[in-house]
């Protein structure tokens, strides 16, 4: 059944062996068999799950003091109920304000339409007031027209705010780190001169990157007036610290991907007589991608669990930050939106694992395995 092998490679190059058991039940393949891998891939996980949320429950009506309470997963719950209702809540009020702005822009237009109707038959001097006038009233209905919301960033705008730091930083750190991993594993002599560098600044803390990434981005951004740039401070020092962390494990990978190509494949491009940049980007490349991507999703895994720390010190309006005010809020969901936010955390990185395996499964040869 050509659907089958459709469905079962879908389920191996996605990284979700969980409805494999699935599709080869629907083909009619050994019942017994796959009912094992049902309970193997779902039963026993929904297991962990509810005695994780028991233990969880039996933890908050433990851990009290007078002060504070662990949340339990229903007020866990709740809060992250509120955290999206507040935020959808807050998009139509800025939907509403947008809306009256945009009328009182259009009263505007038609007041200044209206002067500059009586500037045509007024006199000399009543012509320039009134068109001066209309002209103030356009002014204003563009500044109605072009109104922002100002109001601060709800939870899932942080959300979003992380994601884009995390991917930028990311980014950075890829540009970086491919292009020195192939020079490293094409050169022994190049490989020599960066492995000390690599081995000395690979365990260095984000902690101890993030004071001198801000010295750098202030300077930077020493001569500039708010508004003059196309990114915050913040966003720059979260994302250069998300990159100073997470580029070594593509730098490594790629290295060895490089490094480690079959040598029959060199003698070929040598018979064939490539040039260096054929040999590169047909042979090495190829042959490569699945290490270099298994070092991008290691690399993407360090980033968003680096970003966090980074957006709590250097401000930058995402969930660290959000950690970081609602801890020091100190009300009463504090800790209840806090383990929310873990929660999120967890599940974002969760998606963001499953995606880079699904790519490095897209490029790799023969079978792809499931991380």
């Amino acid at each position: 059944m050509n659907w089958r092998g459709t469905a079962l490679k879908l389920c191996n190059v996605s990284g979700m062996p969980i409805f494999e058991p699935f599709v080869r039940l629907a083909a009619g393949e050994d019942p017994k068999e796959q009912f094992k891998g049902i309970a193997k891939f779902v039963l026993l996980p929904i297991v962990a799950i509810g005695l994780f949320v028991g233990a969880w429950s039996l933890a908050a009506k433990t851990v009290v003091t007078e002060s504070m309470q662990l949340p339990s997963p229903s007020a866990t719950w709740q809060a992250g109920a509120d955290l999206f209702s507040m935020h959808f809540a807050q998009r139509a009020e800025d939907r509403v304000k947008k809306n009256e702005m945009l009328a009182e822009a259009i009263s505007f237009m038609v007041q200044a339409k209206s002067l500059e109707n009586q500037a045509v038959a007024a006199s000399a001097s009543d012509k320039e007031t009134l068109l001066a006038n209309a002209l103030i009233y356009k002014k204003k209905a563009l500044q109605a027209a072009n109104y922002i919301p100002s109001s601060a960033p709800t939870f899932i705008d942080q959300i979003f705010t992380s994601l884009k730091t995390v991917f930028f930083g990311f980014a950075i750190a890829t540009l970086i780190a491919v292009p020195l991993g192939v020079l490293c594993g094409m050169s022994p002599w190049f490989n020599a001169a960066l492995t000390p560098a690599i081995q000395m600044f690979k365990p260095v803390s984000p902690l101890a990157w993030l004071p001198l990434a801000s010295l750098v981005i202030i300077w930077a951004y020493s001569n500039s007036q708010p508004g003059e740039t196309f990114f915050e401070k913040a966003f720059l020092i979260s994302a250069v610290t998300v990159s100073l962390c997470s580029l070594w494990p593509t730098l490594v990978n790629t290295t060895l991907g490089v490094a480690s190509v079959d040598k029959d494949y060199l003698n070929v491009a040598r018979v064939l007589k490539l040039t260096w940049s054929q040999k590169l980007f047909k042979i090495i490349l190829p042959a490569s991608l699945p290490l270099m991507f298994a070092g991008l999703r290691i690399s993407l895994g360090v980033g968003w669990m680096v970003l966090i720390a980074a957006d709590m010190l250097a401000q930058n309006p995402g969930l660290g930050k959000f950690v970081w005010d609602e801890f020091q809020n100190g009300s009463s969901t504090t800790y209840a939106r806090i383990a929310f936010s873990v929660l999120i955390i967890g599940l974002i990185g969760l998606v963001l694992d499953r995606i880079m395996i699904c790519l490095r499964n897209m490029v790799s040869f023969g079978n792809p395995v499931a991380g």
